[in-house]
């Protein structure tokens, strides 16, 4: 009897090894899962990254925000165009310094052969009176086609004058100039 309940308890003493055993080895096991537990929770806590915002709430933002922003605008758009004016106002100023330039530059190039050109309309004037008094009016067409290069030789003539005196103008206004500046430095 010793021996059947010395195997009995036997039994009973590995059984409950193998038991302990199992527990041990799963509390190694519970004990890895449960050691990141911190971290996991901080992973796996809920975070809002959206908020829901309601539409009346929103409309009245935006309508702050233009209201804060128009003003801005309105004025930056005045500055825009104010330069924009000037710019204009600068534009057309440089093309009528550039047109009085390049006639200034005919000019000059008329001031060139100017007394042969005088003297060329000169003559031109006085033949084309003698034909006029030779015709006596006869014929119209070659009185108008005459007094018509009359009357552009004296169109040139006058651009000559005007762009000779404006030359002159700004030269007087130069010389001018650096007799202030002489003084000045006297």
């Amino acid at each position: 009897m010793e021996s059947s309940t010395s195997s009995a308890l036997a039994g009973s003493v590995s059984s409950l090894r193998s038991s302990m055993h199992l527990l041990d080895s799963s509390i190694s096991i519970l004990d890895s899962g449960v050691a990141d537990y911190p971290r996991l929770a901080r992973v796996l806590q809920r975070t809002r990254h959206f908020e829901l915002v309601s539409e009346p709430s929103l409309l009245a933002a935006q309508e702050g925000l233009l209201s804060e922003i128009q003003p801005e605008v309105d004025t930056l758009l005045g500055r825009v165009e104010t330069y924009l004016d000037r710019l204009e106002r600068r534009e057309k100023g440089l093309i009528a310094k550039a047109e009085l330039q390049e006639g200034r530059l005919r000019g000059s190039s008329y001031a060139g052969g100017s007394s042969s050109g005088a003297r060329g309309s000169a003559s031109a004037t006085s033949g084309a009176s003698g034909t006029k008094d030779a015709v006596g009016g006869a014929d119209g067409k070659a009185l108008s086609a005459q007094e018509e290069m009359k009357m552009q030789q004296m169109r040139q003539k006058k651009e000559r004058l005007s762009y000779a005196v404006s030359r002159l103008e700004l030269q007087a206004g130069q010389r001018e100039r650096q007799l202030r500046k002489s003084m000045a430095a006297q």
